[in-house]
């Protein structure tokens, strides 16, 4: 059976250099960074040198990257000490969040009687930022603005600069889960003037289990795990040396090859736009994916019509084929639950209608995208 694997937005094929750099790694840098002996020092260096190397590619301090086991982590590190360290008492955010941040502020609301705001969405994805910027401007209340720059499920691309410069002017904080981001896009934080960010290395061709956090300087919080004194005290517990070293490989790589990579990737998500159209004409896509500028290059939300009978079906049968890919978001798919962020955007009429998420890389391919298409044009028509 021919294997297609289209969920690059879940997580992402390890390139065969960041395999070798963690076997390398786990063969020769075995020893505790906490240890003082040549061992520790050489494992310190290694892990000190990611560090910097990935702060390089946000234009930050090196002291201002806490690694942590990923985006899930360092979304929870960053909201609760923002509540618990820095005086916030509410959260202005969206619902089409990742949950690694609205069941944060669900459980925060509850722990610490926190008010919980959520900007207007269109049914792009996209958010009002005139509503946001009333949200912001018509309260005294000590503030944390979450969120994500480019959304899981429907690739939808938030105004970085915009909802930073907008929560500055009005003295909020201001973090974004730039998951679907780090790897993917140029970003300098010296320019966009964010106080906080996550990001996963299995987003981005690295391991899953390494990830880190981006808090600025100015920001004083403390940790939520506690115990010896890695990372600077914000994270107690013995990194995972070779999986950082493995994912500031990733990074390297990603940002060295980002504008070839993402021209290819690009092009591969418009054949699959083209053809699918020619196809199955009555396709609709979710989100904003006509527009370069609005929706990311790597994700293809398509709403397929397929009556409520079959549709059912085609999850198990696009599996049954070797197809790979999400009904909404891979933390959904496993789910009798519906999608959180298309039951925010999507008409009741084309919720009734199953939704796919097809996530793109730098190894897919365009004969894939032909393979695909004939199976669900297949699996309509009969």
């Amino acid at each position: 059976m021919r294997k297609v694997y289209f969920d690059n937005a879940a997580t992402t094929q390890l390139r065969d250099e960041v395999i070798h750099c963690i076997a390398e790694t786990l063969k020769n840098e075995y020893g505790n960074p906490s240890s003082t002996h040549s061992y520790g020092r050489s494992s310190k260096s290694l892990l000190e040198n990611a560090r910097k190397e990935i702060a390089g590619y946000l234009n930050v301090s090196a002291s201002e990257i806490i690694f942590t086991s990923g985006g899930t982590e360092a979304d929870n590190l960053i909201i609760n000490s923002c509540i618990r360290d820095l005086g916030v008492t509410r959260i202005v955010s969206s619902k089409i969040e990742h949950h690694a941040v609205l069941h944060t502020i669900e459980e925060l609301e509850k722990m610490h009687n926190i008010k919980a705001d959520y900007v207007d969405i269109d049914v792009s994805g996209q958010i009002d930022y005139e509503h946001l910027e009333r949200l912001l401007s018509n309260s005294s209340e000590k503030t944390l603005v979450t969120l994500m720059h480019v959304n899981n499920e429907v690739g939808t691309i938030l105004d970085l600069k915009r909802v930073a410069e907008l929560c500055k002017a009005n003295d909020a904080l201001f973090h974004s889960d730039t998951v679907q981001s780090v790897g993917h896009y140029d970003l300098d934080f010296s320019e966009i003037p964010i106080d906080f960010a996550a990001a996963a290395a299995h987003k981005f061709h690295g391991p899953k289990g390494a990830g880190f956090a981006f808090i600025r300087k100015t920001n004083k919080v403390q940790p939520l795990i506690f115990g010896g004194t890695q990372e600077r005290g914000m994270r107690a517990g013995t990194e995972a040396v070779h999986t950082i070293a493995g994912m500031a490989e990733a990074l390297k790589i990603s940002y060295q090859n980002l504008d070839e990579e993402k021209a290819y990737i690009t092009d591969l998500k418009g054949y699959f736009k083209e053809e699918i159209l020619k196809a199955i004409p009555q396709t609709k896509f979710n989100g904003c994916c006509n527009d370069d500028l609005k929706s990311t290059y790597t994700v293809l939300s398509v709403c397929l019509p397929i009556p409520p009978e079959k549709a059912p079906l085609l999850l198990f049968q696009l599996d049954l084929n070797g197809i790979a890919c999400s009904k909404g978001s891979a933390c959904q798919s496993g789910s009798s639950m519906g999608s959180h962020v298309l039951s925010a955007i999507l008409s009741e009429e084309d919720l009734q209608k199953p939704s796919i998420r097809f996530s793109f890389s730098i190894f897919n391919r365009k004969d894939e995208v032909d393979y695909v298409i004939a199976f669900l044009k297949d699996f309509i028509e009969n």
